[in-house]
């Protein structure tokens, strides 16, 4: 991993920090929330099932996986905005390395 000042890594560490508690707010919310109001959300329906049984039953699985592929494109972003990517190796110096 590539030397950063403090300044930056304390920006960056601060980001992933906000980040990951996105996430795990939404995760709470698909696995908790939806279930403690779940007399008064069943009057909202999804796909003719209720809200909260459709939450339980495939809904909080469909949100957490969503989560990984949404984690796995904004860490990248982020990633180069802090210039913390590997460079990829180029042909030429694949050559001269072999």
């Amino acid at each position: 991993m590539k030397k950063m000042d403090p300044a930056r890594a304390k920006a960056y560490f601060r980001l992933r920090t906000t980040l990951i508690g996105i996430y795990l707010a939404v995760g709470v919310l698909a696995s908790f929330v939806i279930v403690l109001f779940a007399e008064r959300l069943s009057s909202i329906e999804i796909m003719g099932i209720p809200l909260p049984y459709y939450m339980g039953s495939q809904g909080a699985v469909l949100v957490f996986i969503l989560l990984l592929f949404f984690n796995a494109a904004i860490s990248d972003a982020v990633d180069k905005k802090f210039g913390l990517t590997e460079h990829p190796v180029e042909e030429k110096d694949k050559a001269a390395n072999q």
